[in-house]
Formats: C-alpha cells, structure tokens, sequence
C-alpha cells in the first residue's frame, strides 16, 4: 500500500515531535538518599562514603560513591568489573548535567549532614 507525500510528511512531523515530549521533563527527582559515610583510614583512599540515590520513588540505583578529587567532593557511578577496556566504564550514569548536579548535591548534601552529626 503506497503512502501519499502528505501521508509521509505527517509520519515525518509525528515523528520528529516525540522527542520534544520527553524533554518536558526537567529532571528526576531524588526523593530519597541514603549515605554511609567511612570512618578514615589508610585503605579506603579517596572514597569517603557510599550512597544510594531513589529517583521518583520508582527506581532506586546503589553503589554511589563519594570521592575527594583534586576538585572537591563529586560523585562517582559504579563501574562495569567485567570491562576490558585501558579506562573504566560505568554501569549507569545520568545523561544530562543538570540531572548529574541535581544527584551530586542531594547525595553532598546528606554527605555534609552525616559527617557533622
């Protein structure tokens, strides 16, 4: 069955509109963060704490680190141990920046909280 120009080109608009419908959302919201801070010693190096992060009471990720950098504190993914790669590759990460910085504070945040307690 042969499709018309128009029949095509509505197909096109249909289709080039769907992303723009995901992008209505700003960012996933951390609705619950969990952090366990290390007490210091010479074997855990630069990692101060592991966390979880829950993100819309739906999915929860694990084994978040907070790292000391060169830079300050960040927050480092967990990487993929079966990876035979020269550099490290993570399991899961977020893709955009502003959902990276909305993690790393909420995860920061309740860092700074644990350790001053």
């Amino acid at each position: 069955m042969a499709k018309t120009k128009a029949e095509k080109k509505e197909m096109m608009i249909v289709k080039e509109s769907e992303p723009h419908e995901v992008v209505q959302f700003d960012c996933l919201a951390v609705t619950n963060v969990n952090v366990f801070p290390f007490k210091e010693g010479p074997t855990l190096g630069k990692t101060k704490a592991i966390a979880s992060v829950v993100l819309n009471d739906q999915l929860q990720l694990t084994n978040l680190r907070v790292m000391d950098g060169a830079n300050g504190l960040f927050v480092s993914y967990p990487n993929d141990p079966f990876y035979k790669g020269e550099d490290f590759r993570t399991i899961y990460h977020p893709v955009t920046r502003q959902c990276r910085e909305h993690i790393e504070n909420c995860v920061l945040e309740k860092y700074q909280e644990a350790i001053s307690a």
